[in-house]
């Protein structure tokens, strides 16, 4: 066991909760003095929660042993001040289980799940999946919408049959899709205490008009105030500065556009990270971090939105 403090989950769980990168300085190394700074910089944003080992945490590329190291310090570090949430998306049953149970010695408050991908599931494989997983794990459960990357979606009746399982607590949908999204709020509407969060950024203000409850937004890994400051403008009604604060979260999605490849997104997060002195920016294999045409890019982005001198 761990001496982390375990956090409880606010049911339902509402507003910024950056899904967070993980900083490393070499292929199976965590850039420890990096990551002690990112997370109190995230922390420090005022976010509601924090995501690790999801699709901006490289997690499918990390090898388990350091996905456990960083659950240890990660809990550690956050100490109880807001809930860890912890993805445990996985190929391998087993190998999802073991890391869910360490992350719930860890002290996390929560696991996030998206369809296991390679083998893709069927609607009727995925219930199966999920009616054998449930009873086995140990913290309360996020579903992860996540199609792009794993070629499966939680289709809306698989929602609706497991919207009684009072170990789901809430599902983050990254589809893009707001038909969908706003399907989502009907269901929402027969289960007290779910989270419907949102993944794509530049889709926070208007999701949170629609009725969610909050973002698993990047951005908020190198800019957590602003993400912040616009799920509190948004939900006091302020429709003037909660404009503006949209046209600078658009302003900085130019970072997701300087590389070409499903990577460029964390890239550019990395690298923004970098720039800013928060940690390293170097890529889980087989990736690289950008070069310095890319970076002299990034680094023009972070000028002209007024994050860097």
């Amino acid at each position: 066991m761990h001496d982390s403090p375990a956090l409880s989950l606010p049911r339902p769980l509402r507003g910024i909760v950056p899904p967070m990168i993980t900083p490393l300085r070499a292929r199976d190394e965590l850039d420890v003095p990096g990551l002690e700074r990112l997370i109190e910089h995230i922390l420090a944003g005022g976010v509601r929660g924090l995501f690790i080992l999801g699709t901006s945490g490289e997690a499918p590329s990390l090898s388990y042993r350091l996905r456990r190291e960083l659950i240890d310090r990660t809990c550690r570090q956050v100490a109880g001040r807001v809930p860890v949430l912890v993805g445990v998306t996985d190929t391998s049953f087993v190998e999802l289980l073991n890391l869910a149970r360490h992350a719930a010695e860890a002290g996390a408050a929560a696991l996030v799940l998206a369809a296991p991908y390679y083998f893709p599931p069927g609607q009727a494989e995925l219930l199966e999946f999920l009616d054998r997983l449930l009873p086995e794990l140990p913290l309360p459960l996020f579903l992860y919408n996540m199609p792009q990357m794993t070629k499966v979606s939680f289709e809306l009746e698989t929602v609706r049959r497991v919207l009684s399982e009072e170990k789901i607590v809430g599902i983050k949908d990254s589809s893009g899709d707001l038909g969908y999204f706003d399907q989502l709020l009907e269901l929402k509407r027969q289960r007290s205490g779910w989270s419907v969060l949102v993944g794509p950024e530049h889709l926070l203000a208007e999701t949170l008009r629609r009725g969610g409850d909050g973002g698993v937004t990047g951005g908020a890994n190198y800019h957590p105030r602003l993400f912040v400051e616009l799920f509190e403008a948004v939900t006091r009604s302020d429709p003037a500065r909660a404009a503006e604060l949209q046209r600078q979260v658009l302003a900085l999605g130019a970072l997701y556009t300087v590389g070409h490849h499903a990577s460029s997104v964390v890239k550019g997060m990395k690298c923004a990270c970098a720039l800013l002195g928060l940690c390293d920016d170097f890529m889980a294999e087989p990736f690289r971090r950008f070069r310095e045409p890319e970076r002299e890019k990034v680094r023009a982005i972070l000028r002209r939105t007024g994050l860097l001198a």
